[in-house]
């Protein structure tokens, strides 16, 4: 039985980051997520290394025996090239990053893992954790000194015991397990683990949403939950080949990896790589030999040619530099977001961030919730911009804005006192066709939906 891998993977910066640190990568036969660490210098840096160094192993064919071996052998030179670029830039020493990765060999799966970063099972309806935490908070659940329910507010639940960092004891767990059709897996960064409960986890993931929206699912649920840190995830199904369509083949790179290309190291023992090292470096070296004596001895023909070169390569440049600022803002016209338009909510097209003084978004559509409708912690999100992946998602995050304003006017709304009734006096009858007084019904506010729980203290502080 032929199996493929269909797969999908995103990433986002959260609400809580200046940049992106996390790095993803899902293709045919490997999938990746590293989460680096080390300060706004080097996470990036660390993450993509180390996908760097894997990717490699996503072209090439594994025997089912030897593809832990290959794993293992790809994540020791991820963790070489650490060690060789902190030597190289000092400012970079304490960089990190977690690794857990998958790689496909046949119907078996490598499982390699270090860090807290996090992998998990879909297998008939049941979500199982494959990867233990590799962090001081684990350690104290695995001595029964706290609880689950402990760990999940432990102050240091955020203190990693092992990762990658270019030590030769920096080691990752590697396990191997049989792919079966119908499997769906999940690798992701603490930033969805740590905000999304495993119960939501396993019931988005089991939802019947195709990899990418279940991907972007995730991310719109972890950045609903506040979104603290960077979010990466790659989702993955077990398909049996034959059925229908092959699942695409094209790698996905998301993240610090897809802005950070590394060259990598894992092939530069064959001989074509040593020699084109060389003339590499023979390039970047350069010939100083010749002198001013030596200029006139250039022919005319190699002149006029040199001087082709020098103007030809500022045009080009030019034109890169153009086509890619049309490509960035044809991208940015893709993201959507929720932010404030004066003093109402609204959606937007563009990116969530301004460059300088230059506007990169604009309104596409204005809601009638009201800031000073929204709890102080919500209206301010909205004031930080909520991002989303599409159009659609920004409309659910709308939706649920609404719900928690709807809420709060109903908790805040004034109760209308009962109309007093006055007893006539005993000695005055009134006439038989007047009608006795009755009191008006007194009005109670909305009860608040159970699923945005807010009281008058919570929506008194709006706006």
């Amino acid at each position: 039985m032929a199996i493929a891998l269909n797969f999908a993977a995103r990433s986002d910066v959260g609400l809580g980051r200046s940049s992106n640190q996390d790095s993803g990568y899902a293709g045919p036969h490997l999938l990746v997520v590293a989460d680096g660490m080390g300060g706004h210098a080097g996470g990036d840096v660390a993450s993509s290394l180390a996908v760097g160094e894997l990717s490699i192993l996503d072209g090439e064919s594994h025997g089912s025996d030897d593809a832990a071996q290959h794993l293992h052998d790809a994540l020791e030179a991820a963790n070489a090239q650490l060690r060789r670029r902190v030597g190289d830039e000092p400012d970079l020493a304490g960089m990190g990053t977690t690794v857990t990765a998958i790689l496909r060999a046949g119907s078996r799966l490598v499982l390699a893992h270090i860090g807290d970063s996090r992998g998990y099972l879909l297998r008939e309806g049941r979500l199982t954790q494959l990867t233990k935490d590799h962090s001081y908070v684990q350690s104290l659940l695995d001595e029964g000194r706290i609880s689950p329910e402990e760990a999940e507010r432990h102050p240091q639940r955020s203190v990693i015991m092992r990762v990658l960092t270019g030590r030769d004891d920096d080691e990752a767990d590697v396990s191997v397990r049989e792919a079966k059709p119908g499997d769906r897996y999940l690798l992701c960064s603490d930033g969805l683990s740590g905000v999304v409960s495993h119960e939501t986890l396993a019931e988005t993931l089991a939802a019947g949403m195709d990899p990418d929206t279940t991907c972007q699912r995730l991310v719109e649920l972890a950045l609903r939950g506040g979104g603290p840190d960077n979010i990466s995830c790659v989702v993955a199904d077990v398909v049996e080949l034959g059925g229908g369509p092959p699942p695409s083949t094209t790698p996905q790179v998301v993240g610090a990896a897809a802005f950070h290309r590394p060259r990598r190291s894992s092939a530069a023992g064959t001989p074509a790589a040593r020699a084109a090292a060389l003339r590499a470096a023979q390039d970047e070296s350069g010939d100083d030999s010749e002198d001013d004596d030596a200029q006139p001895r250039l022919s005319e023909r190699e002149r006029r040619r040199r001087r082709r070169r020098w103007i030809a390569g500022p045009v080009l440049l030019l034109l890169v530099l153009v086509a890619g600022g049309f490509g960035g803002w044809r991208w940015s016209q893709q993201q959507y977001f929720v932010g404030a338009d004066g003093s109402n909510v609204a959606v937007y097209r563009g990116l969530t961030q301004d460059i300088g003084p230059l506007g990169t978004s604009h309104v596409v559509e204005s809601t009638g919730i009201s800031l000073s409708d929204l709890p102080t912690t919500w209206a301010d999100k909205v004031r930080a911009r909520i991002a989303s992946q599409d159009l659609a998602g920004a409309r659910r995050t709308v939706s649920d804005l609404e719900d928690i304003a709807s809420a709060c006017r109903a908790a805040t709304a004034p109760t209308t006192p009962a109309v007093p009734v006055v007893p006539a006096p005993a000695a005055a009858s009134p006439p038989a066709s007047t009608p006795a007084p009755t009191s008006e019904p007194t009005s109670e506010p909305t009860s608040t939906p159970s699923s945005t729980p807010l009281t008058v203290e919570d929506c008194g502080g709006v706006g």
